[in-house]
């Protein structure tokens, strides 16, 4: 079983080089199962737009998670958005672990490459439910608060 703080080690090196599928198959999982800290297997979708947009709508339960860094989120962010930047390492770590794993988790990043990775590690943390933006923030229409 791969740990959480190694899965963090291998998706920050790893982020240039198709990510998501190099930590998920350093873990021995197929798609987007994975296995967690007690054994039972997560999942986390990759939602379009659209799709990320209406569950979180109708999502009584939802915490918005922005993975890019301050920098990028001055661009701006989606809003609602809590930032913890997955660059952060282990303190990235340290704050998810912080979050209340009952939620369900709407994370992005510019593209969304590192959110997907934020997602794998949420899983292997034991996060039941993240759902990953595709393309990220750059593809977004909807809503956004500029600094």
């Amino acid at each position: 079983m791969v740990s959480a703080k190694n899965l963090l080690k291998r998706a920050v090196i790893s982020f240039p080089v198709n990510s998501v599928f190099l930590v998920c198959r350093k873990m021995n999982c197929t798609d987007s199962r994975l296995r967690g800290n007690d054994n039972k297997i997560n999942y986390f979708m990759d939602l379009s737009q659209e799709e990320w947009e209406e569950q979180l709508e109708n999502d009584d339960n939802s915490f918005i998670l922005d993975v890019r860094t301050p920098e990028e989120v001055e661009d701006g962010y989606i809003p609602d958005a809590v930032n913890i930047d997955i660059h952060l390492g282990q303190g990235f770590l340290d704050e998810i672990e912080k979050l209340d794993k009952s939620k369900s988790y709407y994370v992005y990043c510019r593209s969304g490459a590192r959110s997907g990775q934020a997602c794998a590690i949420m899983n292997s943390v034991g996060f039941e439910k993240a759902y990953n933006l595709e393309g990220g923030f750059m593809n977004w229409e909807g809503e956004v608060v500029e600094e």
